[in-house]
């Protein structure tokens, strides 16, 4: 292998990935979708739909051939939008060197299958789950390409790839965590997006900080609850991957779910916050196969159902407030 690194997806969170890698010594190849979008990166060093501001490092070039742009590859990194990772993969993964390493940038959870990430790349892909690592945590891609301190998570089962990862992002401005638990880093970026709408619903709907904070911390207990359900290592969710991403992509006007969310806290449809902010809100989609992964674990996680309601059943976010306000009282319990 030539040890060089190949991203996947040329959006936001792709892009400042590419600037990262290159700031910490790699060589990195951009597959982007438009072949006008790579040429820009390769010429300009410039993304001009998503950072525009962003000087991109030399060490940062571009292809509109995602083939090109995978063989010789060390490190793999997939971020296109989850519901679409499965077609992509399935055309790509027969240019994946044997021991290369699949870093998954994607927070949600597929549609019709309920699987998380990770298990859609080993099952398109035919890989070892060993050979997956999840990055996750508070990303808010243009801070990130500012180079404004922050940190985040690599998740994986195999330590030397974590490891690798790890030392791969390293950067002066950016911090790197690893841990073991991939099913509650994988969780806590998936739920977070459904949060976030439902955070930006309220903010629209002129609520406070007291209702702000209840979904965050209610939110966050639907998120450790499923998780738990599934295997996952509590702990995790009060940490970068849980409770960092959720503050940050609850409460930053950067964030596209809670922007999302504000569009329809305003009583737009879904149809027309879509064309409002233009790009992809994760919780759109995944909080459908989120509420069918809890249902078929009998877990109870009424915010996330609430928001399904809004964005795809035409509930008034009035509503919703009345529902989730007037559920039976019990005992705060994370259990």
């Amino acid at each position: 292998m030539t040890g060089h690194v190949a991203v996947l997806g040329a959006g936001s969170w792709g892009t400042a990935f590419a600037k990262i890698l290159a700031d910490a010594g790699r060589d990195v190849t951009v597959w982007a979708r438009r072949a006008p979008v790579a040429e820009s990166i390769r010429v300009e060093r410039r993304n001009p739909e998503y950072l525009p501001g962003v000087l991109l490092p030399a060490g940062v070039t571009a292809t509109a051939d995602a083939a090109e742009a995978i063989t010789g590859a060390e490190v793999v990194v997939l971020a296109v939008p989850s519901q679409t990772l499965r077609g992509n993969l399935a055309e790509w993964a027969g240019h994946l060197h044997p021991d290369s390493t699949l870093v998954s940038l994607m927070k949600g959870i597929e549609l019709g299958t309920t699987k998380r990430m990770s298990e859609v790349i080993v099952e398109t892909a035919g890989v070892a789950a060993d050979r997956v690592v999840v990055v996750s945590g508070p990303n808010l891609a243009p801070e990130i390409a500012a180079e404004q301190p922050a940190a985040t998570v690599v998740a994986g089962t195999n330590s030397h790839r974590t490891v690798l990862v790890q030392s791969s992002i390293r950067t002066p401005y950016l911090r790197p965590y690893t841990n073991d638990d991939v099913i509650g880093c994988e969780l806590g970026g998936a739920v977070k997006n459904v949060i976030a709408l439902s955070y930006g619903i309220a903010t629209a709907m002129g609520f406070g900080d007291n209702t702000r904070a209840m979904l965050m911390t209610r939110g966050l207990a639907e998120t450790a609850r499923l998780g738990v359900a599934l295997g996952a290592d509590p702990i995790t969710f009060a940490g970068l991957a849980g409770m960092g991403d959720l503050v940050a992509s609850c409460s930053s006007p950067l964030a596209r779910n809670r922007t999302f969310g504000e569009h329809l806290g305003r009583g737009e449809t879904l149809e027309q916050a879509q064309a409002a902010t233009r790009q992809t809100a994760e919780g759109v989609k995944s909080c459908l196969a989120i509420r069918d992964l809890a249902r078929a674990h009998g877990v109870e996680m009424p915010i996330t159902e609430h928001v399904e309601r809004i964005c795809h059943e035409g509930m008034d976010p009035r509503l919703a407030v009345e529902n989730l306000m007037s559920r039976t009282a019990k005992p705060e319990s994370y259990e």
